[in-house]
């Protein structure tokens, strides 16, 4: 058999139990050989099941989870040999969730064969591991560098246990990193935190990008015991762990390594953050003596999935509009010197460039880039104290999970009155593997404001419509948000074949735009929606229900000539896949209300946890248009 049909080639019955004793730091030769086979053991089996990941096209992370293997084999030999440990290996950079799964297959929670389904969609093995979901996961991680502070009051609430959770240099970049440092020592709490320091993040390497940044150096100004050492060394790693655990408090073990060691194509590089590529990880699996058959078998016969739908009304060529919006910024500071560019424009990154568009401003203006690691909170107020002058404009980028991070650092701005430009990418469900705890659905959180300020939410359909967005706003005052999908979305065509933000087009904020007139009612979308609300409103005029479509590019204003007309048609229907109680849909109800406007009304959003995958998060979310045409036919 081949594919995910296959057997796990890998034997985890071969696993040692074995028995640690904080009390004995030096391992004997015994102790050492166990640990060094189980190590490579649940090594080759990472890298084999994170591979299929990159098979199926799914993505995934396989260094990070190899990295911290020793660390993991250490700890399951405390447990063994003790009970004053919690036993749970709690991890603050959930994209490491390869490990929980191993885990998970491990205490025979899991059948090692379905570790073979790998962020696959409906497996219950998305990218980040979540509680309730997969059957041996004890707990959900949340967003990078979030875990700490929750493992302080676990360790307040087993105050007779010794509580562990793995961090990663990447992690430790997050504030709340910093608060979780100060309660731990002014508390004496009994965390230990061990953490890997590989010098790879997303975009490159913290000590190249964040000069100055040394974890032993911080974790010691707040008051820990800290221990450094060579990762890959077991006698010292062992030494320095038996340490942590003896001393009294809060301490910490940094284990610096290369990012994947011993793994060829992606040893040190930031690739290794990322899924091993199949070719690397047949390579690997062969050097390390397994017949190159038993991983070919399974990784050349595991293929991405596609449901293909024909839509209509969008085009067959797609465009990323998060990598659309770098290249119509470009398109601003191209009409700039360097000089006045650099004297007026600043562009902070959040060690994602290369996901939400601004490596391409990096590669072509440098002069206004400025490279910063996982500190989404500072780097959204340095951007806007750029901004703080009336002339000068900052410009902030992450992800739109992490949007409900700088919510507070958004008041500030406002209060400050700083032109800040803000792009969110990853916006929605769609084609979001990493599943639940990054899902950009909460994207009205940033209009905070009282009703005498005014921000303005923009969300493009296509990339044509990105770029004349970014040029009408670029340069206008105050705080403007501007969001994009992870996945690749279609151009949006006029009835007579042409694309609706084509030539003679030009954006007009807070102005909603008719697709198509009707009679029997309107839907109303934005964004990745548009695309599949026009196909399902298409399907449905072609069948005799004459519904119309608006596209409310700027979310969070009232277009009032538009909810007036809409609002005296038979129904309104929005479809977005923002979370349905905090986003559109929550508000236009009440905005027709206080006009005296009672249409039928319906709304549709995400409404429920995720299902892994890409394409299968909006049928999951009943989003498809498939689903969108039935409630039109239902609503009418």
């Amino acid at each position: 058999m081949s594919g995910t049909q296959s057997a796990f080639p890998i034997d985890l019955k071969k696993y040692k139990k074995l028995a640690l004793d904080a009390s004995k730091p030096q391992l004997t030769a015994e102790q050492k050989s166990t640990l060094l086979h189980n190590i490579q053991l649940l090594r080759d089996a990472i890298v084999l099941f994170t591979a299929t990941g990159a098979a199926r096209g799914v993505s995934g992370h396989t260094g990070g989870a190899y990295d911290t293997v020793p660390e993991v084999c250490i700890l399951l030999s405390l447990f063994e040999g003790s009970e004053k440990y919690l036993p749970i290996i709690f991890d603050e950079a959930g994209h490491r969730v390869a490990t929980q799964y191993l885990l998970s297959a491990l205490e025979g929670h899991l059948p090692a064969e379905h570790l073979l389904h790998y962020r696959e969609a409906n497996s219950k093995l998305p990218g980040h591991p979540e509680l309730g979901l997969t059957p041996g996961v004890k707990f959900s991680s949340g967003r990078l560098g979030h875990m700490w502070p929750m493992v302080n009051g676990v360790a307040m609430a087993n105050k007779d246990k010794v509580v562990f959770c793995l961090g990663s240099d990447g992690s430790q970049q997050e504030g709340n990193d910093a608060e979780a440092a100060r309660l731990a020592v002014a508390r004496n709490l009994n965390v230990k935190l061990l953490i890997d320091d590989n010098d790879v993040t997303i975009a490159g390497h913290p000590s190249q990008y964040m000069k100055g940044y040394d974890l032993t150096k911080t974790l010691e100004g707040h008051g820990l015991k800290v221990y450094t050492v060579q990762g890959e060394d077991i006698d010292a790693l062992w030494g320095a762990i038996a340490s942590v655990v003896t001393y009294d408090g809060p301490a910490a073990v940094i284990a610096k390594r290369l990012m994947a060691p011993g793994v060829a194509d992606i040893e040190g590089s930031t690739h290794g953050h990322d899924v091993i590529p199949v070719k690397a990880a047949v390579k690997y699996l062969t050097s390390r003596g397994y017949p190159a058959s038993v991983s070919e078998d399974i990784l050349y016969n595991i293929k991405p999935s596609s449901v293909p739908y024909p839509y209509i009304g969008s085009t067959k060529e797609v465009g990323a509009n998060r990598v659309v919006f770098g290249q119509a910024v470009n398109l601003v500071l191209d009409a700039l010197t360097k000089e006045e560019a650099a004297k007026k424009v600043m562009v902070i990154d959040s060690d994602l460039e290369g996901s939400t568009g601004l490596k391409v401003i990096h590669e072509k203006h440098p002069e206004v880039f400025v490279p910063s690691g996982i500190m989404e909170r500072g780097n959204f107020s340095t951007a806007a104290g750029f901004g703080f002058d009336a002339d000068k404009f900052g410009v902030f980028s992450t992800f739109s999970a992490f949007l409900e991070m700088v919510v507070s650092e958004i008041t500030m701005a406002r209060l400050n009155n700083c032109n800040v430009l803000s792009h969110f990418s990853h916006s929605g469900v769609d084609e979001m593997a990493d599943n639940t705890c990054h899902f950009g659905i909460n994207s009205f959180f940033a209009d905070n404001g009282l009703s005498d300020v005014q921000s303005w939410l923009y969300f493009p359909a296509d990339p044509l419509q990105m770029v004349a967005v970014i040029k009408r706003v670029f340069f206008e005052r105050g705080i403007r948000f501007v969001f994009s999908t992870r996945s690749k979305v279609p151009y949006i065509l006029k009835e007579d074949g042409t694309k609706f933000f084509g030539d003679g087009y030009e954006f007009v904020p807070g102005k909603d735009e008719t697709i198509v007139e009707g009679k029997a009612g309107y839907v109303v979308a934005f964004g990745e929606m548009l695309y599949r609300a026009w196909d399902a409103v298409l399907r449905c005029r072609q069948e005799g229900l004459d519904v119309g479509l608006i596209n409310k590019p700027t979310l969070n204003l009232i277009d009032e000539q538009t909810l007036r007309k809409i609002g005296s048609s038979p129904f309104v229907l929005v479809v977005e896949s923002l979370n349905q109680k905090t986003g559109l849909g929550s508000k236009m109800g009440t905005w027709l209300l206080e006009r005296q406007l009672t249409p039928k009304y319906g709304y549709m959003g995400t409404t429920k946890e995720g299902c892994g995958g890409l394409s299968e998060q909006i049928p999951h979310q009943n989003l498809d248009p498939q689903c969108l045409a039935f409630s039109l036919n239902d609503v009418d």
